[in-house]
């Protein structure tokens, strides 16, 4: 896939032929506690039961249309504290009409209720687990792994196409960006993914070809999708934790440009004209437990060797200066001072020209 030249309409051209499939023909479609025939809207929840840890439920919105197509799948709070996406859902959820939509669309309104309730960032107040580190879940397994388990059941299985909506996280400093996962496994894939980025309106695109390839580890939301033959992408918009206007908008937008692109939406499809392909990114991490003093701000541009910020201890001592590995643009920053090992402080991107 290195050197990917084809035309941006040539792959919405397949991509429209892919759509065309009928996406459930069954007279009521159930998922978890909803139930809906062809041209209904419903909300309810996928409960995940007490196990070795307590249960909790996924609250879900199943839009049907009157005419089939495809089905979308739109992941939000995976990390409880990434609310523009969560508050972008509940608009989408407002728009949706049945009678206007081709297919089926599944809005996961907050996928990690633990941590969204207790508004902590990356981990589970209940297990410390990163919902979006171990998919595809356990059903014997600690709540985050069930939740992952639910969602793999209940809405990957299901989708023909799925977005995991992130944003940064309660102290991640981050501007717009999309993740674009080609793993040489199923082309048609690949390709639709490409075109499901170009499509939700990001202009930066992070190319990410690392993924795990089993689909019995496959880690990550959007990768548990991708690998099982559904075009999938992960969408960065929003920051600190905060529903700011514009972000949620981006998330609003996004969705309803992919609709169009899947032809599942009345209106002319949209893609990004002049994407900027980030090949070559790199996520810092924290060489010790301290305070953070971040240097720079998201967006920025910095050269090779340029400070990113300092790590101190609590006396304020220095310990490390973080540094660009290489010139690029910060993607996100953390801009928050509590810090532990290991933790992610930045991460920079850069587009190399091997990606067009």
């Amino acid at each position: 896939m290195r050197g990917v030249r084809t035309s941006a309409c040539a792959l919405l051209f397949v991509l429209l032929a892919a759509g065309a499939t009928p996406a459930q023909q069954s007279e009521v479609l159930r998922i978890g506690t909803v139930a809906v025939r062809a041209g209904e809207m419903a909300s309810g929840f996928i409960e995940v039961p007490a196990g070795v840890d307590a249960g909790t439920r996924i609250p879900i919105t199943v839009a049907r249309g009157r005419m089939p197509g495809p089905t979308l799948a739109l992941i939000a709070g995976t990390h409880g504290s990434e609310v523009a996406p969560i508050v972008a859902l509940q608009r989408v959820r407002r728009q949706l009409d049945p009678a206007q939509l081709r297919g089926v669309v599944l809005l996961v309104h907050v996928a990690n209720m633990p941590s969204f309730l207790k508004r902590t960032v990356y981990y589970s107040p209940v297990d410390g687990k990163n919902l979006n580190r171990v998919y595809p879940g356990r059903p014997d397994g600690t709540v985050s792994e069930r939740i992952a388990h639910a969602i793999t059941r209940e809405v990957i299985e299901r989708a023909d196409y799925l977005v995991d909506m992130h944003a940064g996280d309660g102290n991640e400093s981050l501007r717009p960006y999309t993740y674009w996962s080609p793993l040489g496994l199923d082309a048609r894939a690949d390709s639709l993914a490409r075109t499901l980025a170009l499509a939700w309106g990001n202009d930066h695109i992070v190319i990410d070809t690392v993924r795990p390839r089993d689909p019995n580890a496959s880690v990550y939301t959007q990768n548990t999708a991708h690998i099982r033959g559904k075009p999938a992408i992960t969408t960065e918009n929003g920051y600190l934790g905060l529903p700011v206007e514009e972000m949620v908008q981006r998330n609003e937008r996004g969705v309803f440009r992919l609709l169009r692109a899947l032809r599942m939406w009345p209106g002319e499809p949209e893609l990004v004209q002049s994407p900027l392909w980030l090949d070559r990114t790199e996520v810092l991490r924290s060489p010790g437990t301290g305070v953070w003093h971040a240097a720079v701000e998201r967006g920025h541009t910095v050269a090779q060797g340029a400070l990113i910020g300092t790590l101190t201890d609590f006396f304020g001592n220095t310990l490390a200066e973080i540094r660009a590995p290489f010139a690029g643009e910060v993607l996100y920053v953390v801009a928050t001072p509590a810090i532990s090992e290991g933790e992610p402080l930045a991460m920079v991107g850069a587009h190399s020209g091997a990606w067009r």
